[in-house]
């Protein structure tokens, strides 16, 4: 498929099989497919297959990695540019004044012609052929019909035809006898090349977001058997019931439940959790998460499209082949433009036969396609797309596609992950409340020297603390971690004892309810205790950014609601939102049921916006009527939105809306005029008062006008929001 057009009439063919709805996504080169049970999946492919295009069926487990389009058409428009320019030069030349020809210059032409409109416009013709062969038309017909006929007259003109005489150079050019109309088909291509280039490039990233999430699926895994061999085998070849091992620093392969051993998981790729989850026999786990410390032996519970993994793959996918309004009207507008202009032109070219003679009915009639090429629409939403991602991202945020922009005009609540977006993301040490005649210093030099030998996130969170300020820290002795609990070793001749109050023999009650307190404020705690004896407890946190509360008051003040939707507890959730100013929470959410929170939302006739920036995001990100992810952010959750948080920076949202709101009211603009510019200048091409060459240069004017007004962008500025002031 080469543009929405092709991806828009193979979902219409299938679409008129008997039981069977079809949705095709460009971007990802798929069609999702429903057909009645029973069906064969030949009769599919061969429907495609007439359509024009070649197809195959994909196994759900496997990711079909398409070419990169957008680099096929670079090549084509460096060489289209190129050789445009001489071309326009000598061509004009040598209509404008024909006693400087010399001997051979139709073969210079031709040389400099025949790449451009031969290989450069090749894939254009190529989508004209297989649509007239089918009866169908598209703007590629427009173009590819539009760049012969110029092509085709000039050699008549050049080889067969005798040099217009007399006259001035202008009145020359604007002669239909003898002209020469390289220079329109030279330009005609390469104007609609370079639109096509900046659509395949947004195009193409629009798809990886799947490519992303593909990645993350283990290629292999260890089947443990019940005799205990050992079996490494491809990770799509796992079946239910059986038992496989994660190692230290690997990855759980699908989702399943513990059968031996302990271990910390790192579950934020899929749960968006910044405390790494301690996990044993009879728990569950999700495939993508990876295993701090401890081995286990996992039995699968649900493999290949059952995952949970496959599940967000599905939903990235499902919520990324919509198709963009403004495109569809597009689209629709030019269902009807296309045969139009094409009848319009037969018959002007017929009247004037009549009327006068073959050159002036050739010119009339070519003049009317050369003026109907839409050089300005292709260039309308991709030019206006790349002047704003330049601007957005001197302000830290890009623009990846109009799909995203047409809905921030109705958007009215902002869904907010809370780790990593609202929050640092990592764990730190927030508070810590020692016993009387026991210094600080002295309990963040034992515990730091303990957890210094532990990979654990809280660990390192205070050894990193107890570094920055008491320096190089002892040696701990004799050292032993207690999974799911904590952990000692002997500090300095003293023992010293981290975790929960379990590892305590009493906790003293003063103590006690400081950690309480801590605790139902959403603050993970560690005691510390020295010889026996309870001396300190340490509260950790998940930090809020310094620009969160501003930019949650900022959005407040566009009018927008907003609500912080994570997989962490409630406790921590309502604390994080009080402190940064949001009303609703949303806890303990895996990656489905964010998109539940979206879709409940979307439902009671909310338009929303997620802001995240983990794996776990993505749904949410893609079912959203717009995604914004943070630049800091995984690939995966950058490639399934819409705006991209370049700075780390919440206050880049509220510039992000309104950027995105003036871009589409640019587009749209971009759009009008295309289309308006069309109507009121084919009559006149068709009424004879336009020569092809003139209606090539209104062509391109029109294509300029396009270009600057998307260059008006380039002046938008953030507005700065100071409490206190309106």
């Amino acid at each position: 498929m080469t543009c929405a057009a092709c991806a828009a009439r193979v979902e219409r063919k299938l679409n008129k099989l008997d039981g069977v709805r079809a949705g095709v996504n460009f971007a990802t080169g798929r069609a999702s497919v429903l057909v009645p049970a029973g069906s064969d999946d030949s009769l599919l492919v061969q429907t495609v297959r007439d359509a024009g295009y070649e197809a195959q069926v994909v196994d759900p487990r496997t990711q079909v990695v398409r070419g990169d389009r957008a680099r096929g058409l670079w090549r084509r428009l460096v060489v289209a540019l190129v050789l445009t320019v001489p071309l326009c030069d000598l061509s004009i030349l040598c209509t404008a004044m024909p006693q400087v020809r010399f001997p051979g210059w139709q073969w210079l032409l031709l040389a400099l012609a025949a790449p451009v409109v031969g290989w450069a416009a090749w894939p254009l013709h190529r989508a004209a052929w297989r649509g007239a062969r089918r009866g169908s038309s598209s703007m590629d017909t427009l173009v590819s019909l539009g760049i012969t006929a110029s092509s085709v007259w000039s050699v008549h003109a050049m080889f067969f035809q005798e040099p217009p005489a007399g006259g001035s150079p202008l009145e020359l050019l604007l002669r239909p006898e003898g002209a020469l109309y390289l220079e329109v088909a030279a330009g005609v291509t390469a104007f609609v090349l370079a639109g096509r280039y900046f659509e395949a490039k947004a195009e193409h990233r629009a798809g990886d977001a799947l490519r992303a999430l593909a990645k993350l699926r283990a290629k292999t895994v260890v089947v443990v058997s019940d005799d205990g061999s050992r079996t490494e085998i491809p990770a799509e070849d796992l079946r239910v019931g059986q038992r496989f091992l994660v190692r230290p620093g690997g990855a759980v392969a699908t989702d399943g439940r513990v059968v031996s051993g302990a271990s910390a998981l790192d579950c934020s790729a899929m749960t968006g959790e910044s405390a790494p989850v301690e996990v044993a026999e009879g728990d569950e786990v999700i495939g993508g998460t990876t295993a701090l410390n401890g081995r286990l032996v996992v039995e699968a519970t649900r493999v290949g499209a059952d995952t949970r993994l496959a599940a967000m793959v599905r939903l990235v996918e499902e919520a990324q082949s919509g198709k963009a309004a403004v495109q569809r009207l597009a689209d629709r507008i030019s269902g009807y433009f296309v045969p139009a202009v094409l009848v319009l032109a037969v018959l002007t070219a017929s009247v004037w036969w009549l009327l006068d003679d073959a050159d002036r009915a050739f010119t009339a009639g070519l003049a009317v396609l050369v003026i109907a090429c839409p050089c300005a629409l292709g260039l309308a939403t991709p030019t206006a797309l790349m002047v704003a991602s330049g601007c957005g991202a001197r302000l830290g945020i890009f623009i990846k596609g109009y799909q995203a922009l047409e809905t921030t005009r109705a958007i009215d609540t902002v869904v907010l992950d809370k780790t990593g977006t609202v929050t640092e993301g990592r764990m730190s040490v927030v508070d810590i409340h020692c016993a009387p005649g026991v210094a600080r210093a002295e309990v963040l030099r034992w515990a730091g020297a303990v957890e210094n030998a532990s990979e654990h996130a809280v660990a390192k969170a205070i050894s990193a603390l107890a570094q920055e300020e008491t320096g190089t820290l002892p040696e701990v002795e004799r050292f032993t971690a207690e999974p799911g609990r904590g952990a000692r070793g002997r500090v300095d001749g003293r023992e010293i004892v981290l975790g929960r109050p379990a590892l305590f023999r009493a906790v003293p009650p003063w103590l006690d309810e400081r950690r309480r307190e801590w605790e139902q404020a959403g603050r993970t705690t560690v005691l510390v205790g020295c010889d026996g004896e309870t001396v300190a407890v340490l509260a950790l946190a998940d930090q809020v950014k310094p620009s969160a509360r501003d930019a949650v008051a900022r959005l407040h003040r566009l009018g927008l609601r907003t609500l912080l939707v994570t997989g962490d507890n409630a406790a921590t959730a309502r604390a994080v939102a009080d402190e940064v100013g949001i009303d609703e929470v949303a806890a303990e959410r895996l990656p489905d049921e964010k998109v539940d929170v979206v879709r409940d939302l979307q439902a009671r006739g909310r338009v929303v916006a997620v802001v995240g920036d983990g794996v776990n995001d993505a749904p949410a990100l893609a079912t959203a009527d717009l995604g914004m992810a943070i630049g800091s952010g995984t690939d995966v959750a950058i490639n399934a939105a819409g705006l991209i948080l370049v700075r780390d920076d919440l206050g880049a949202v509220p510039d992000a809306v309104r950027l995105a709101r003036t871009t589409l009211r640019t587009i749209r603009g971009n759009l009008g005029w295309a289309f308006g510019y069309n109507v009121a200048a084919i009559p006149l091409a068709a009424a004879g008062l336009l020569t092809p060459l003139v209606a090539a240069a209104a062509m391109a004017l029109s294509s300029c006008l396009v270009v600057s007004n998307s260059l008006r962008l380039r002046r938008f500025a953030p507005q700065v929001y100071r409490p206190g002031r309106s």
